[in-house]
Parts: C-alpha cells; structure tokens; sequence
C-alpha cells in the first residue's frame, strides 16, 4: 500500500510537465506568429500564386554601317506548374494527353517536367517554338491541361549565317557549371546566354531586365484572376566596329588561299647523303587547316574585319535542334587543327618567325644596342657563330652556329654582305638578328632587355579586346623555362637556366616566344602610327534599346541614342618611337613590298618583291614584313606562314596581320592573302554584294558552304628565292 505522502509529490511533478509543456507550446505558437508569420505568409502566397517571368527582347547587333548582324525572332514556349505534376501518375496522365497537341515523345515530356534545374515554384518549360495554332488550342483547354502556361519568348536570328561567326558568338543553354552564378543575378535557368563572342562579352547588356506575370491559382493549378503584370524592358543594341563587306572579303581571302595551299606540295626530307628520307612519302602536300586574319584601324584600335577559320553556321545555334543532330552538324574532334569554336585570331599560339623582327629592331634601336642606329651594318655570310660561347663548349656539342633560310638557286644560306638595318628587315637576314640577340643579351649582364622592350608592344599580355578566351602569349625568359619544365612541357634540364641559345631564337620569332595575329596587329599598328598603342575594340557602342530600321536589313544609326561608348579615344600607353628609330623600320618594312634588295654574289630580291609587282602601290603604299615559323620536327609541311603590313597613308589607317597554320612560307601563304585585302581596300578589287543567308532548315544537313574569291588572281605572285 502507496503512502499517502507520496501522492501529492505526483501531482507537483505532473503539474510541473504540465506547465513545461503549455509554456513551450505558448512560446511556439508566439514564435510562428511574432517571428515566422512572414515566411509561411511567402509561403502560402507561392502556393496560392503563380509568377511568370517575360524575359526581354534581347538587343540587336549591328556592323559599323547599320547592318543586322544579330536579330530577334518572336516564338511560344509551353510551360507546366511542377506543382500540379509532383506524383508520378499525374505526370505521366499529363504527359499522355499532351503529346499528340505538342507532337512529342510521352517520354521526353517527362523528362522535362523532372528537369532539375528548376526550383519547385519555377515554370519548366517543356517545348519552345509551338504554333500559335497549338498555343490557342492549349489556352482554350486550360481546365483540360492543368499548370500549363504558353508565354512570349525571343529566339536569336542570324542573318548571315556564318559570317563573323567568331566575332558575333552565339545563344546557348546555361551550362550547369554556370547555372549558381546566373541564378544568383536573377537569371531564370531556362534562359538562353551569350556563350561565344560579343554574345558573351556584353551579355548583361543585350539581355534587357526581366518582368513578369503574376497569377491567383486554385489548387489544381488553374489560373483564377490576373494580380500584376510588370512589363519586360528590351536589352541595349550593340553597333559592332566590324564592316560585314571588308568581313566577307577577308574570309573569302583566307579560305581560298587556305584551299590553294592544301594543293601544294611540300619540300622533301633528305638524309645527309642527299637521298630522299625513307621514313616520309615522296610527295607531302601542306595541310594549311586552318588561319586567321586581323584588319585594324591602327589611329583608333578599332576591328574592322576578324576572320577566323574553320568558321561555323549560326543559324544551327538559334536552338531548337536536338543534340544528336547538333552532334552530326558540328561532331566534336580532338584535332586541335578541325576545331571550330576557336577564335584563332586571339587565341591562337603561334611562333610568327620573322614576322616578329620589326619589334626586335626596335629593342636594338631604342636600347641603342645598335651602335649609330639605322647605319651600323653587319657583314653576312650565310652562318653566325656564337661570340659568348666558348669553342672548347661548341665542340662538346653545344650549338654554337646558326644559319640563314635556304636560297632556292644554291640551296645553302642565303648570303647577303653588308647589311644594315634597313636592308637587314628587307631581305630578312636571319644572322643580323642572331648578333642582336646574343649581344642585346650578353653585352648588358644577361638582363631581360630584349624581353622588356617586346613586352612594351604589348605581348605577353592580353590586348583586353572585348572578346573572351583571349590568349595571352609567352615571351621566352628564365622563370617562363622555369614553368614549363614544372608541367614537364620542357625537359627539366633545359628548364634549369635561359641559353644565349633561347635569346637567338627569340630574336628571330621562334622558340618559346608565342603570339596571336591580335597581338602582332597591334604590335605593328604601334609602329605605323608612329608609338601609340589603344586597346583593340569590336564593339562601338551601346545604343538605347529599339533602334528603328531604316531599310530591311539595316538599322538607322543615325536617330539612335547613344547609351555608351566603347572605344577610348586615347592610347592606352605611349611608345618612344622617334625618327631615327622609327624610319629605318618603316623603310626596311616597305622594301621588302617594293624592293630593292641586295646585290651580294647576286642580286637578292626581297621577300615580297615578286609577290607585291603586280601590286598599286601609288594607290595605297603599304610597309611589311613575312615570316615563317617552323612546324614539329622541323618538317616542310608542318611550317607555318605568317605576314603583317600596314598602310603608309594617313587617310586609310589600315593595319593587317594574317596566320596560316601549316601553308607553308610567308611569302607564299599569308603574304597573298595580306596582299589581296589591301588592294580590296585600295578600290582595287569590287567587293561582292553582301546576301543573307537562306532560311535554315531544320530537317536537312546543310551547313554555309565554305566562301571564296569571285577572282583569286590577286593571290598570284611569283615565287621568291629566299625560303622565308
């Protein structure tokens, strides 16, 4: 039997629990009321709510003279409340009943609706581009199809097809990689992005801002009345620097060239004995894949054409194509030579050989590495030897003796006599070069000056154009050797210390030295415009959203307002190019176009003189300069060919720099190319009539046929003997 004591001590401790549990229950409710009342009001309101995003109409992009580059086109997206499809048997009901109005697979629709990008109170589209026969036919039937909402979207349109394809970029899905950043400014996941070129480069401002629907909806998704509508407000409009005719003209150069050189053949590989190497074919034709061309306005930095090749179709970028059949257009490759989403005239990694000499004389003028400057001349004969290395260290092995390019008439180094400067970059003597390395290197305590001087023209650097995945470059030195041999680029023994060997190939553009066309462009506008440098720009200038269109095809450019300018009236930076500096580059440059060259055992004409004889120079005089780089293991059809010029008339400031990879000698390959741009630019050639591209059509194959020259002859030009 229970004493009685013990009974009233139960009841203090139920009374206690009892007071525990009413006070925490009083605290949680105070809780949901005073503190979480706004969440769960967000909460409800969500459920009871529907909120549509209208994304904008993205802006236009026009070429320098009002041309539509980029355009819009209307189209309906079907989108579906992932709320009303949460069960596995309500999506397959509705998935069942919308497949024969949406003309779709039962089973990609279901896919759709489990996308997982999509946050549960978002929209999921699940097809665009419908008919507005469908969207109606849908709109009618709501109560027939619970959650599903038609909305206006825009599709990209490219009017041109591939035609500064490189430059223009193109809309693609958001990458999953990329998908936390965008949601976090306010991106729906089903938006499409600028993912290449100015598409990318300005996307914030060609997308526009947002604006959006809201709706009441019952519990089964059915929309009951219209709370707000917040319309979208249109993206800026884009004018480009880019002249879609001088554009058209200089892919239709590269390409054509490209496909000449591919039917041209290669030097043979000989042993030491003379006779034909056993390990290579007889006959080699060059494999020229691939190139690109820069035309720049060298007193602004403005772009005027960019051609980059292979290039690629925008119209099969505009989606709508499933990835399978986008996979048999433009099948993926791991030959670096086949890409096609390489802009290679800022991304390409090139050695540009001698077309790199012009900044090296400028480092022995400006340093006065060069004793009287432009009058101190140098005795040729074919072959340098070292003067810092001793002989007891060439005879171990050492490389101690570099050579000329070949002379077709001898087949030994070229030799030229007494060279100056001038003549030096005209015939272009490769040992005058070799004696500026070592000794620019040597004679100042092994102190990075060649390298300084360069990098003043801006390589090594990004130029910061405003086009993505721009390159770089190398500039060879100790802590660049250094890199290398820590990835097991280099041999760890080569990355140990930086050679008067790495200096001499340096000073002729090869070795570890790496440029693109961009760069070199902007090196060699530094030079024509006598030291200033600007900051290469395609794009102008962004315009109030809506320009109107003059005429089909063409925006009016001249009503429009302004919203930013894009291109810096002013340099950057500033070299030192005084006369006495800068006249013996020009000089040299411009005889190697017009000639003469030297008289030394015989006459040696310069590297573009028989090229540039049929050219106008009266009608617009130009300075240049070839180079070839050497290809892997050193095999003729591995050489690639590059060339740079630019206009001695103040009143057409051109500068074009071109890049064939694996076409052979400058002279032969790019220098043509160079060549029939400026004789286009002269007025000397009619540039064809710019035509759009045919509709694109979804059920074929056919992607833009590969364009060339109505009258390729501008690309003739004698052959010349010096192999460079």
């Amino acid at each position: 039997m229970k004493s009685a004591s013990t009974t009233p001590k139960r009841l203090i401790a139920l009374g206690i629990v009892a007071i525990v549990l009413m006070t925490s229950l009083g605290a949680r409710m105070w809780f949901l009321q005073a503190i979480s009342s706004r969440d769960v009001e967000v909460v409800i309101g969500k459920v009871r709510s529907r909120t549509i995003k209208l994304l904008p109409e993205r802006g236009r992009v026009f070429d320098s003279a009002g041309r539509i580059m980029a355009d819009n086109k209307r189209t309906l997206v079907v989108t579906i409340d992932r709320a009303v499809v949460r069960k596995a048997a309500e999506r397959l009901m509705l998935a069942q009943r919308l497949s024969g109005p949406l003309n779709q697979p039962v089973e990609s629709l279901l896919i759709r609706m489990q996308d997982e990008r999509y946050g549960p109170f978002e929209a999921v589209p699940l097809l665009e581009g419908i008919s507005e026969e469908a969207a109606l036919f849908l709109m009618e039937r709501v109560e027939d199809y619970p959650g599903i909402y038609v909305r206006e979207e825009w599709r990209r349109n490219y009017p041109y097809g591939a035609l500064a394809s490189h430059v223009l970029g193109y809309i693609g899905a958001i990458l999953k990689e990329n998908l936390a950043y965008y949601k976090s400014i306010g991106y729906d996941p089903n938006e499409r992005v600028g993912q290449y070129g100015v598409e990318q480069t300005y996307e914030p401002m060609l997308r526009g801002t947002p604006g959006f629907v809201r709706y009441e909806v019952d519990a089964v998704g059915n929309i009951l009345r219209l709370v707000e509508r917040v319309e979208p407000i249109a993206g800026d409009d884009l004018q480009l620097s880019i002249d879609l005719t001088v554009q058209q003209f200089a892919e239709q150069a590269l390409e054509t060239q490209l496909l000449v050189r591919r039917r041209v053949e290669a030097g043979q590989v000989k042993l030491p004995d003379g006779t034909l190497d056993p390990k290579y074919a007889e006959i080699n034709y060059y494999k020229a894949p691939a190139g690109s061309v820069v035309v720049m306005n060298h007193n602004s930095g403005r772009i005027i054409a960019m051609a980059s090749y292979p290039r690629f179709d925008l119209r099969w970028f505009g989606g709508g194509v499933s990835k399978d059949k986008f996979s048999q257009l433009f099948p993926q490759t791991d030959d670096p030579d086949l890409s096609i989403l390489v802009n290679r005239a800022i991304s390409g990694r090139y050695n540009v050989g001698s077309s790199f000499k012009p900044l090296v004389a400028y480092a022995a003028l400006n340093t006065g590495q060069l004793p009287n400057g432009g009058e101190y001349t140098f005795d040729d004969r074919g072959t340098y030897k070292l003067e810092s290395i001793p002989e007891d260290r060439c005879q171990q092995g050492v490389k101690c003796i570099f050579r000329n390019s070949i002379c077709r008439s001898t087949g030994a180094p070229c030799r030229y006599g007494k060279v100056n400067i001038e003549s030096a970059l005209a015939i272009s003597s490769d040992t005058f070069f070799y004696k500026i390395g070592e000794q620019i290197l040597t004679e100042r305590g092994y102190s990075p000056v060649l390298e300084n001087q360069v990098r003043l023209f801006g390589l090594g650097s990004p130029t910061n154009i405003d086009l993505p995945y721009e390159y770089a470059g190398t500039i060879p030195s100790k802590e660049l050797k250094k890199r290398l041999a820590s990835i097991g680029a280099i041999s760890q023994e080569s990355g140990q210390a930086y050679y008067v060997g790495d200096q001499v190939l340096f000073a002729i553009g090869q070795g570890l030295l790496s440029a693109t066309p961009l760069q070199m462009a902007q090196a060699y506008s530094t030079i024509a415009n006598g030291g200033r440098i600007y900051e290469p720009r395609v794009g102008v200038a962004l315009l109030a959203p809506g320009t109107r269109d003059s005429r089909p095809g063409f925006a009016d450019l001249t009503t429009t307002q302004v919203v930013k300018r894009l291109v810096s009236l002013q340099p950057k930076s500033r070299l030192k190019m005084t006369s006495d500096i800068r006249d013996p580059i020009v000089k040299g440059m411009a005889r190697v176009i017009t000639g003469p060259g030297v008289n030394f055992d015989y006459y040696h004409k310069t590297t573009g003189e028989n090229l540039f004889r049929s050219y106008d120079y009266e009608a617009l005089p130009i300075a240049g300069k070839t180079g070839t780089a050497q290809g892997r293991d050193n095999l003729p059809w591995n050489d690639s060919s590059a060339f740079g010029a630019f206009s001695l008339n103040a009143n057409k400031p051109y500068t074009v720099f071109a890049y064939l990879e694996k076409a052979g000698y400058g002279s032969q390959a790019a220098a043509p190319v160079v060549k029939c741009i400026f004789t286009a630019l002269a007025g000397g050639y009619r540039f064809d009539p710019l035509l759009t591209a045919d509709p694109l059509d979804k059920a074929g194959y056919a992607v833009a046929a590969t364009t060339n020259l109505r009258n390729p002859l501008c690309l003739i030009g004698a052959a010349s003997d010096i192999r460079e």
